[in-house]
C-alpha cells in the first residue's frame, strides 16, 4: 500500500492506493495541520511501503508530514513528485518545466490518462488555474487567477468598507454589497474559463478543486467535475516511482 499526499495552499488531501484502488481520506485544512491531527488520521492505517508527496505549500509543513510518517513507519520510502519536461504521455509547455505547479502537472497526467483529449483542465482552488492539452498530449500553456475566496479576501483586506462573506447568493445584479461581491467574483471566474473556451471550443472541460462544482454549475458548457483529479494523477506518478 502507498500513502499519497497532496499538499495544497489551503488543504492537505490524502489517499491510500492498493492494487489500483484509490481510497481518499479526510482532508485537513492547513490551519489545522499539526502532529496530533496527522497521527489521528494515519495511525489506524495498514503500514504503507511508500509515501508519495506533491507539495506547493510551505517547507515546514512538508517537513512535518515527513517527520510524522517516519515516526509511524520508520522504514517508509518517501518520494516527492515534481513537474517534468516530459512524461506520462505529456510534454510540458513551460520554459522552466519545474516551475509548473506540481498540482497542475498531476491534474494534466490524470486528464490524459482517464479522459479524452484535447482537454481544458481547471483547478478551482485557492488560485484558479486553466491548462490546455492537445490531442497529442502537448501542454499548450495555462493561466492563473485568484480563486473565489482569495478574490473576496483581497477586496476585504484592500478596502475599509467591503466585507468578506462565504454566503451563497443568486448569480445576478445584486441589492446588497455581500451579494454583489459574490456575483462579481463568481462571474470573474466563469468569464476567465469561458474566454479560454471561446478559442478552444473542441476540448473536454474538466474541473477540480474546492469550488469546482459551484463554478461548473454556472458554465454555459457541460463540464466534468473530478474532485480527486490531482490525487489520481499522483497515483499514476506513484506507480511510476517504483519502476
Amino acid at each position: 500500500m502507498k500513502l499519497l499526499v497532496d499538499m495544497g495552499n489551503t488543504r492537505l488531501k490524502w489517499a491510500t492506493i492498493n492494487d489500483a484502488q484509490l481510497i481518499t481520506g479526510e482532508p485537513l485544512l492547513n490551519t489545522q495541520l499539526n502532529r496530533q491531527a496527522l497521527l489521528k488520521l494515519w495511525q489506524p492505517l495498514v503500514t504503507p511501503t511508500q509515501l508519495v508527496i506533491a507539495c506547493v505549500t510551505a517547507n515546514q509543513s512538508l517537513a512535518l508530514v515527513m517527520a510524522v510518517a517516519v515516526s509511524l513507519w520508520a522504514d517508509i520510502n518517501i518520494v516527492r513528485v515534481s513537474s517534468q519536461a516530459q512524461g506520462f504521455g505529456l510534454t510540458n509547455a513551460y520554459l522552466q518545466p519545474e516551475k509548473l505547479g506540481v498540482d497542475r502537472w498531476l491534474a494534466l497526467i490524470a486528464a490524459r490518462h482517464f479522459y479524452a483529449v484535447p482537454a481544458c483542465v481547471v483547478d478551482c482552488g485557492t488560485a484558479i488555474t486553466v491548462d490546455l492539452i492537445d490531442a497529442d498530449g502537448h501542454h499548450l500553456g495555462g493561466l492563473i487567477s485568484a480563486g473565489l475566496a482569495l478574490m473576496k479576501k483581497s477586496l476585504a483586506h484592500g478596502t475599509d468598507a467591503l466585507p468578506f462573506s462565504d454566503t451563497l447568493y443568486p448569480l445576478e445584479a445584486a441589492n446588497s454589497t455581500e451579494a454583489a461581491i459574490y456575483s462579481g467574483t463568481l462571474l470573474a471566474a466563469i468569464g476567465l474559463i469561458e474566454q479560454v473556451l471561446a478559442k478552444h471550443s473542441d476540448v473536454l472541460v474538466i474541473l477540480t478543486g474546492g469550488d469546482a462544482a459551484l463554478i461548473a454549475s454556472h458554465l454555459s458548457i457541460k463540464a466534468i467535475v473530478d474532485p480527486d483529479l490531482v490525487l489520481r494523477g499522483l497515483a499514476i506518478a506513484a506507480d511510476k516511482s517504483t519502476d
